[in-house]
């Protein structure tokens, strides 16, 4: 079978009409549970390389990706993970509302074969919605390991409709997909439900049926109105071209048989207790069906006896220390060198251009601007910040590949509860420490907008990647030479970073954002071997060279703003001075200076830039400074009145400051307030303000 694979983009399930660009198409929706494989099968399907990982909540918007096979183009749209279409969080509406609204010709419903029963209550969900609807059993490997036997032939019998298995993970597996795409769809599966239902759904049916609507679309308008909102019940009328006529009917005959048959009880409404007896039925179906088809064979375990070590009361926290300091340690370890290299090969390269520039003849301001400014500053960012995100990215998607990340965010759950927090916010703290815009965006698997408003206004607490490079040069320069100490310290830092996570979020949920924690459901998925060619491009291409780009975007501009300040003047002092004496008296009381302030403003872009354009400043150069070995470094700072409290309140104020550009920008397209998106800079520049003041007033008494 001849396939070619091209990506269309990102976006809404609500494009898939606008995706459309041929009547042949097929627009083929991938639903399923978290963590169930979509996204892998996804980009199996469609090579888009969508990231993947062995956590839930992974998939927040909509991807969509092209698929070609002999004559027919398939479109497939990957929708977030859902347990049901009653649609409780923002994940499980995006998904139903493309199942039931959208133009999409299938559904395909990929479940995980080691856990069947669960998968298939979804799935007969979205065969009540959608007609066409295909099943993918996948995850086939693991459940051999856990020693579950799935007979794919069977279950296609007692559902009707098409039925893969495979190992999404194996692309060939994959591909056999479309192939069950065309299969027929005999119609002859429906779930009934109690007597007492099913005769209401014929008295519902009887009034609509002959307006236009088929038998299943009467049948889904009458469950929903048992167990639906009035908002989505109205939505899905109109989808339909009910008139108000008979939504009035309508409307009467369920609220008369809710009434009669599930009175409200014990402070819950008769849709509650309907909804409860639907999916009731839904889950005794789910589980008759896959006891039917399953079978257990001889297996290697499910990892319980490891679960033990890893979330256990009393080894939990100790093994994520240690975890934490081993990463740590490895990447301040691993990136020294490399980081000497870059920055070498930079210098040779900044001289070359230098002297081509200057053999052609060009104006000695203009080498000095593109030298000094714009090669200068890219280079310190390439050469400082692509080593330690080469080790650290790859061992934090090895971490997530082998499913620890969601065990850390069960462990922390209890902080959270105290907090009035939502545990999720956990693995948004953790998408922070690679890139804080990107845990910002990663919020919106918290389903409470106002737990989500608390982990985006503290998400920047946690140091990212940009921040790690001039932590890591302080630590060393004057607090620890050895890796081991050295990693050891940046842990204290980042457990003090999740402290303060903690205490402001309870001060929050306290105070201007009171209320309840809601209940966080947590699946824990199986572990599982990690795909090292797949973690190594994914974190290096994906993580790595994005983030990188991104800051070269920004630094090369910078370098340019940053030469001009230190070359121009105004009476007789270059506006780099000016600008720094006018900081002078805040840095001070901060146990900071002037220059030090300059350099985190000027920052803003790229915290990278930070520690070079502060450099500049003490050493009145014209472009940015660099150094050849820490031993220099430490000279010149001691030599321009740093000590040691310098060097802690340094650490405070790297971490604890107003966010980057990029972050502080996608706090506002998430918040869509200006309001939130100020109190997010204020929040962390405050509380770092006040730490650095609190310790050089301890220093000067003591």
């Amino acid at each position: 079978m001849g396939l070619s694979r091209s990506s269309v983009g990102k976006g809404a399930a609500a494009t898939a009409k606008a995706l459309r660009e041929k009547d042949t198409d097929r627009i083929v929706a991938l639903a399923g549970n978290p963590n169930v494989g979509k996204s892998t099968l996804f980009n199996a399907l469609t090579g888009l390389k969508q990231h993947t990982g062995n956590w839930t909540g992974k998939t927040v918007s909509c991807a969509s990706g092209r698929c070609k096979t002999g004559e027919r183009d398939y479109l497939f749209v990957d929708l977030p993970g859902c347990y049901s279409l009653s649609a409780r969080s923002a994940e499980e509406m995006v998904a139903r509302d493309c199942l039931y609204f959208d133009d999409i010709d299938r559904a395909v419903i990929v479940c995980d074969a080691s856990c069947l029963e669960r998968n298939l209550h979804l799935a007969l969900q979205v065969m009540e919605v959608k007609e066409e609807t295909a099943l993918c059993v996948n995850l086939m490997d693991e459940a051999s390991r856990h020693g579950i036997a799935v007979d794919g032939q069977a279950l296609e019998a007692r559902l009707g409709i098409p039925v893969t298995t495979m190992t999404a993970r194996k692309g060939k597996e994959a591909l056999a997909l479309t192939d069950a795409l065309e299969g027929r769809i005999d119609g002859s599966f429906t779930l009934r439900y109690s007597d007492a239902i099913e005769a209401y759904i014929a008295d519902v049916s009887s009034v609509i049926i002959g307006n236009g609507l088929s038998r299943r679309q009467a049948r889904l308008v009458a469950l929903r109105l048992l167990d639906s909102d009035d908002a989505f019940t109205e939505r899905l009328m109109s989808h339909y071209g009910i008139s108000q006529e008979i939504k009035s009917e309508l409307t009467c005959i369920a609220t008369d048989f809710l009434a009669r048959h599930f009175p409200p009880a014990e402070e819950r409404s008769s849709r509650e207790l309907a909804g409860d007896a639907l999916s009731a039925r839904l889950s005794a179906a789910a589980k008759h069906m896959a006891t039917s088809v399953t079978r257990k064979t001889k297996g290697k375990g499910d990892g319980r006896g490891l679960d033990r070590l890893l979330i256990g009361r009393l080894t939990a926290f100790p093994f994520m220390l240690l975890l934490l300091f081993l990463v740590l340690w490895l990447t301040v370890k691993g990136a020294n060198v490399p980081s000497a290299w870059l920055s070498s090969l930079f210098a040779w390269l900044e001289g070359i251009v230098s002297r081509g520039l200057t053999a052609i003849g060009s104006p000695a301001w203009f080498t000095s601007l593109l030298c000094e400014g714009v090669l200068r500053v890219v280079g310190w960012v390439v050469s400082v910040m692509l080593p330690p995100m080469a080790i650290f990215f790859p061992l934090f998607t090895l971490l997530e590949d082998v499913g620890y990340l969601p065990r850390v965010a069960f462990n922390l759950d209890r902080c959270f509860k105290h907090c009035a927090a939502c545990g999720k916010q956990a693995l948004t703290m953790c998408m922070g420490m690679g890139c804080n815009a990107a845990g910002v965006v990663g919020c919106r698997i918290i389903d409470s907008p106002r737990e989500r408003l608390i982990a985006i206004l503290t998400n920047s607490f946690m140091p990212c990647n940009g921040r790690f490079p001039m932590l890591i040069a302080i630590i060393s320069l004057f607090f620890a030479a050895s890796g081991g100490a050295s990693a050891l310290l940046l842990a204290g830092i980042i457990l003090l970073a999740v402290v303060m996570t903690l205490g402001v979020s309870r001060l929050l949920s306290q105070t201007v954002l009171k209320g309840v924690p809601s209940s966080f459901t947590l699946e824990l998925p199986p572990y599982r071997t990690p795909q090292v060619g797949q973690i190594l491009v994914r974190s290096l291409l994906d993580r790595t060279l994005f983030v990188l780009v991104r800051a070269v975007a920004v630094a090369a501009p910078t370098g340019l703003v940053i030469w001009l300040l230190a070359n121009l003047s105004a009476g007789g002092q270059p506006l780099l001075s000016l600008l720094s004496g006018f900081l002078d008296p805040l840095g001070e009381l901060m146990g900071l200076d002037g220059v030090i302030l300059l350099g985190f403003l000027l920052g803003l872009p790229a915290n990278e830039i930070v520690i070079p354009v502060i450099l500049m400043c003490y050493t009145a150069g014209g472009g940015l400074t660099d150094y050849h070995s820490l031993t220099e470094l430490k000279n010149i700072l001691v030599a321009n009145g740093w000590t040691a409290v310098t060097a802690v309140n340094m650490l405070l104020f790297t971490v604890f400051h107003w966010p980057c550009s990029t972050t502080i920008l996608t706090i506002k397209k998430e918040t869509g307030s200006l309001k939130q998106t100020l109190a997010a800079i204020l929040i962390p520049t405050v509380i770092g303000i006040s730490l650095c003041v609190l310790v050089n007033i301890v220093s000067l008494l003591w």
